[in-house]
């Protein structure tokens, strides 16, 4: 088998029409010996942010000594970065002997498994064969019926950032979403959760006390906020002074947060993690495609926000790093997400019954999302004023995906809401053209929408 034809047995596994559930993961692991039963786990769901929780945790727990697995997707540049250990993406060698051994073992189950099933299980027998100390291990969708979740109770449970997305699989209701996001809390788990949210937060604290677990929730109250520019951002929480992250983004300093509340659970584990592997940890941690800085002249920033809340997060972060606005958007989506509240909080168009646009009318589970989320979190009028001051121009462009709104309709979606210029690119290559040109050697880009598009974008852009 060569890497090609492992990659293409791993993809060309359909899950359309497949019943959601636990039983092919736990029947294809069972076969192999269960390896994830012989791993230790710091387990990551959540809406926004797991990412770079993960990574940041990982980070830190490698800064301290520790033989440290990640699991998470999905990839930017190529599919190894899936499963890394200690910061190195699984070689080649690993993944084709890997796959090999689990397609033989797939091949004699009646009900075959999915890819992200398959994923998930080379993740799980490359992590023990490789004598991990611990797993930092990112839910792929929900929690409760993830793939993830077949582990036993972890040493650590996070629950990031909760909002709207992937409705037609978690649910229409916040309430529904973050029970989803909740089922990855097991008997006696040891839960950190985001907060900021007293919808989901309630339904936490009810698994929280079904299943007699703990609860922390970051005292955001504690962080201060210190330097900030392109090159990264210093801030302090509690007794901790003088924290560096290069991650960019003002949100990356509540993610910052939850880690080190994760962090405090695993010392209370026994893990010996002191507080110059925490600071080390924190600063060598790298997220490529969430708000990364590709570029200096112009600054190009390239985000995957893929919905209204991350969104929301990106523009309220550019806000602070370009006070002046004047920010060229380059901007795509996949078509089957809220291109209506994204581009609602993108440019600060205050939400009304017109503007569906060329996307057509939303699902009822997805209006009724919007409405709730319109609801619970609003933007306030002066943040919309903001927003609008901050762009020059938008681009549209057409992500890499068999899933993609096409650049011509998102364009007819936005131009109702703005009053800046609004362009469709015939490609991403064009498009990265039009935007560099329109901002000019001292301006400014962000390119996002869709984490599809990162890779490419970071070649043409950076």
């Amino acid at each position: 088998m060569t890497y090609e034809e492992a990659l293409t047995y791993i993809h060309s596994v359909i899950w359309r029409g497949k019943r959601i559930g636990l039983g092919r993961i736990t029947e294809l692991l069972r076969r192999m010996g269960n390896p994830e039963k012989k791993l230790r786990f710091v387990h990551v769901a959540g809406t926004n942010g797991k990412g770079s929780t993960c990574e940041m945790t990982a980070s830190v727990l490698q800064a301290a000594g520790y033989r440290t697995g990640l699991f998470t997707s999905p990839f930017i540049h190529f599919f190894n970065e899936r499963i890394q250990i200690n910061g190195m993406p699984i070689p080649d060698a690993d993944l084709i002997a890997l796959t090999g051994e689990i397609r033989e073992i797939a091949s004699g189950m009646e009900d075959k498994p999915t890819e992200f099933e398959l994923i998930c299980a080379l993740g799980m027998a490359y992590f023990y064969r490789s004598r991990c100390d611990i797993v930092v291990l990112e839910v792929g969708l929900g929690g409760e019926m993830d793939s993830t979740n077949i582990i036993d109770t972890p040493e650590a449970a996070v629950i990031c950032a909760l909002g709207f997305d992937h409705m037609k699989e978690l649910g229409s209701t916040m309430e529904e979403i973050a029970r989803a996001k909740a089922g990855i809390i097991k008997k006696n788990s040891r839960v950190v959760f985001y907060g900021e949210n007293d919808t989901a937060q309630a339904v936490i604290e009810k698994k929280v006390r079904e299943t007699e677990s703990t609860l922390v929730i970051p005292d955001y109250r504690k962080l201060r906020e210190g330097e900030r520019s392109l090159a990264g951002q210093t801030f302090s929480y509690g007794r901790y002074e003088n924290l560096h992250i290069r991650l960019l983004g003002t949100y990356q300093l509540r993610n910052a947060a939850v880690v080190i509340e994760t962090i405090e659970i695993l010392r209370s584990r026994g893990f010996v993690i002191r507080d110059e592997a925490l600071r080390e940890g924190l600063a060598n941690a790298r997220w490529p495609g969430r708000f990364e800085l590709v570029r200096e002249k112009p600054a190009v920033i390239v985000d995957g926000s893929h919905n209204p809340q991350g969104m929301r997060a990106t523009v309220n972060s550019l806000r602070e790093y370009f006070p002046k606005g004047g920010v060229v958007f380059l901007v795509g989506v996949l078509a089957d997400k809220d291109a209506v509240g994204m581009m609602r909080e993108l440019t600060g168009y205050e939400r009304g019954d017109e503007a569906e646009g060329a996307g057509g009318a939303q699902a009822p589970a997805q209006e009724s999302a919007i409405q709730e989320s319109a609801a619970q979190e609003s933007t306030t009028q002066e943040s919309g004023e903001k927003a609008r001051e901050l762009a020059s121009c938008y681009i549209t462009v057409t992500p890499p995906s068999m899933r993609a709104m096409e650049a011509a309709d998102l364009a007819e979606l936005l131009r109702p809401m703005t009053d800046r210029p609004v362009t469709a690119a015939a490609s991403l290559k064009e498009g990265c053209a039009m935007a560099l040109s329109a901002a000019g050697a001292d301006g400014a880009v962000c390119a996002m929408g869709s984490l599809y598009m990162v890779d490419e974008l970071e070649r043409l852009l950076g």
